[in-house]
């Protein structure tokens, strides 16, 4: 883009306090084809590369998971510039091991959602006119490799060893979930479970996005421990006592992620030869 002040080419979908602190934000207004994002774009500068960083929740986590305009948050980003992207969240631990504290890369998803909207390409026309295709995109490793391999890096750089690889399931929300659904999903072999991780990484790779997402385990979930399950207040309370240095391993993989003429992953080749029916920003 022409203005340097509204281009940013990595973006971090976190809360504020990885952007609270910066002494030089220009904050953006975006509007899509998808509606409103959750808040504004907040651009700035890390270790010399341009991030936005875009509250999931919104500013004073005002929107459910749910509810998040996950559509029209990634075509927001792209919109500026973005083409990697990084998605810290909150989540609960489904294996005894994985406590509160516990900082996990994952490399598989399961969506177990239930009314999001999780794709561009449906056939159905926009509200602007535009129609597009219906366009199946590979999925098969829902996170992109490099991405993963610079946040592993950038996490035992700060002495906090990750686990590395694992799978997220993704449930609704807003609520937790139950003993059941819990026992369940750790029985599946599954590593951690959020609300949020999906469809934001599927949303990225039809927008030919890399998608990173950093999991931080809060609390070991309903079925996987034997007090009175999971409450929201013991969730802010670890991830409080944890954002600092989440944020400081955000901000080396920021500066570690490898620039956008040097891509060359899986991501970017996720639309390679399908007519989409609409141009991407």
């Amino acid at each position: 883009m022409a203005n340097h002040d509204v281009y940013a080419d990595i973006g971090v979908i976190g809360g504020s306090g990885f952007y609270s602190f910066l002494e030089d934000v220009t904050e953006v207004s975006v509007d899509t084809p998808y509606g409103s994002p959750s808040d504004s774009l907040f651009l700035g500068e890390i270790a010399g590369r341009r991030v936005a960083f875009l509250p999931r929740h919104g500013r004073g986590h005002t929107v459910p998971p749910h509810r998040i305009n996950y559509r029209a948050n990634l075509w927001a980003l792209r919109s500026v510039g973005v083409r990697q992207v990084l998605g810290p969240c909150a989540v609960g631990g489904l294996r005894e091991e994985y406590g509160p504290g516990t900082l996990v890369v994952p490399d598989q998803l399961v969506d177990r959602t239930k009314s999001r909207a999780q794709t561009y390409f449906d056939g159905e026309q926009r509200a602007d006119g535009a129609l597009p295709n219906v366009v199946h995109v590979t999925f098969a490793d829902p996170y992109c490799p490099d991405g993963r391999r610079v946040a592993v890096k950038a996490a035992r750089g700060r002495g906090w060893e990750p686990v590395d690889g694992g799978t997220m399931v993704v449930v609704e929300g807003p609520r937790f979930s139950t003993r059941a659904e819990s026992r369940w999903h750790a029985a599946a072999g599954w590593s951690v479970v959020g609300m949020t991780g999906h469809p934001e990484a599927v949303l990225a790779r039809e927008l030919g996005l890399c998608y990173t997402s950093l999991a931080l385990v809060t609390d070991l979930d309903a079925g996987a421990e034997t007090g009175e399950g999971v409450s929201h207040t013991e969730v802010l309370r670890v991830f409080g006592e944890n954002v600092g240095r989440l944020r400081e391993v955000l901000f080396d993989a920021v500066g570690a992620l490898p620039a956008t003429a040097d891509r060359d992953c899986l991501c970017m080749r996720a639309h390679d030869g399908w007519d989409l029916g609409i141009e991407l920003p």
